[in-house]
């Protein structure tokens, strides 16, 4: 088979991949948990993943403000996984700066994330830093917006690294943006090099940063690397052929990273040349074979781990579902007790009857103040304006139907004459609930 054309046919079955032995003990994050925009939980997710190869007792948050820190990371999905257990705080001595070595006393494990002006010189303190401290095993270091940099300045920074007692993993990427996780694929070029420069216009998703950086952390094959990933858009292009196959073959996210670390597109191009090579005039059909990712028990070992991902998604969000309508809940006790005694409601409407008018009304306030409570960024004006102009374009929507579905019955049955449809034409939606 030609594997441009059917990418199985060049994959191997996934191998589990091979893990660094001393991503253990403890880590220590930096450069995170400064902005009221987003959380940056995320990468603290990954790293104390059940499903990873890390083994830390204790992640540690180097953060400006530790309060503020605490209000970002602390939330019920923390506690549902573990992270809680394991997460810890140290703040530093003046905003934006690195951890000193008495900081990182006792860390094997350092991963950095840049996001400024000065890149290079940011990687070259962290390598000053790193050398200083001999508890520090492993340091990886995420440059974002990490474009249009002098190519000799990147080569300082990568002999910066070099030569000392501490593995390094350097990752660089596009302006962060926050579309989602592998939406798009990527290239992987060598750091320091004229290919490993980014262009201005370069962006990459923040969540996939973040996924990269620890993926080479805990990879035999990510130590002593300098990279630069860049989005490919383009799902004719060979990295996206390999990427896509990889996924629905069957690799995890370490075990397709890693695929790539290992040359994954190099080797992909040659076996393309070599099949062209060897086969000139081949078509492009596919013969029928037997092929080991189609064979039954590789696709229900597919199937178990696609599920058991599942479930722990579900369960992350039944929770947190079942805890907005527990607050959903107590609003619409407030709510009856206050319309109650303020004799806003019939005397006869009982608080059942009453929660099911004012229903979505207590989800949405009960969603404002979870995301609250969790650090989330919440703006309780607007996002009231546009619930209100939801429900009233669901009343209409509703309203509508009911119209059309009793024009239907008089247009049958010739009900009411002309005033009635008149005076049905006239009726406009209440604004007292859904229900009414």
């Amino acid at each position: 088979m030609n594997p441009e054309e059917n990418i199985q046919a060049y994959l191997k079955r996934p191998e589990p991949s091979v893990a660094r032995w001393n991503v253990v003990g403890k880590a220590l994050v930096s450069g995170l948990v400064r902005s009221k925009d987003r959380t940056d939980q995320y990468l603290f997710d990954l790293l104390n993943n059940q499903d990873s190869l890390f083994e830390f007792e204790k992640i540690v948050a180097f953060v400006d403000d530790t309060k503020f820190a605490k209000k970002r990371l602390l939330s019920r999905s923390a506690r549902y996984t573990g992270l809680l257990d394991k997460l810890d705080f140290k703040q530093a001595a003046n905003p934006g700066s690195f951890p000193t070595s008495e900081d990182l006393d006792g860390i094997n494990n350092w991963v950095a994330v840049l996001d400024g002006e000065d890149l290079v010189a940011g990687v070259k303190e962290i390598a000053s830093i790193a050398k200083s401290t001999p508890c520090v095993q492993n340091v990886a270091i995420l440059l974002a917006n990490a474009v249009d940099l002098d190519l000799q300045s990147c080569k300082d920074a990568v002999d910066s690294l070099q030569g000392h007692n501490f593995t390094y993993t350097l990752v660089a990427v596009g302006k962060l943006e926050d579309h989602p996780e592998g939406k798009y694929t990527y290239n992987l070029t060598e750091f320091g090099t004229e290919d490993g420069v980014l262009k201005p216009d370069s962006v990459f998703s923040r969540d996939e940063a973040m996924r990269m950086i620890t993926e080479c952390l805990q990879l035999v094959n990510g130590a002593n690397r300098t990279l630069t990933f860049s989005e490919v858009r383009d799902n004719k292009a060979t990295e996206a052929k390999l990427i896509k196959g990889l996924r629905a073959a069957g690799y995890t996210r370490p075990q397709e990273i890693d695929h790539i670390l290992q040359d994954g597109f190099g080797k992909y191009r040659t076996a393309i040349e070599e099949f062209k090579v060897k086969y000139p005039n081949a078509g492009k059909g596919v013969a029928t074979t037997e092929a080991w990712w189609e064979a039954e028990e590789f696709q229900k070992v597919i199937k178990k781990q696609k599920d058991r991902e599942e479930a722990e998604k579900n369960l992350l969000k039944d929770e947190r579902t079942k805890e907005i309508e527990s607050i959903a809940k107590a609003w619409v006790k407030r709510e009856y007790f206050r319309q109650t005694m303020a004799g806003t409601i019939d005397d006869k409407m009982t608080e059942e009857a009453f929660s099911e008018t004012v229903w979505d009304r207590a989800m949405f306030e009960a969603d404002l103040k979870f995301r609250k409570m969790n650090g989330e960024v919440v703006d309780p004006e607007n996002e009231l304006i546009s619930f209100k102009t939801k429900q009233d374009r669901k009343k209409q929507v509703m309203l509508d139907r009911a119209k059309e579905d009793l024009q239907r019955l008089l247009d049958e049955e010739d009900l009411g004459g002309e005033d009635f449809k008149e005076r049905l034409d006239s009726i406009e939606p209440r604004n007292d609930g859904p229900k009414k």
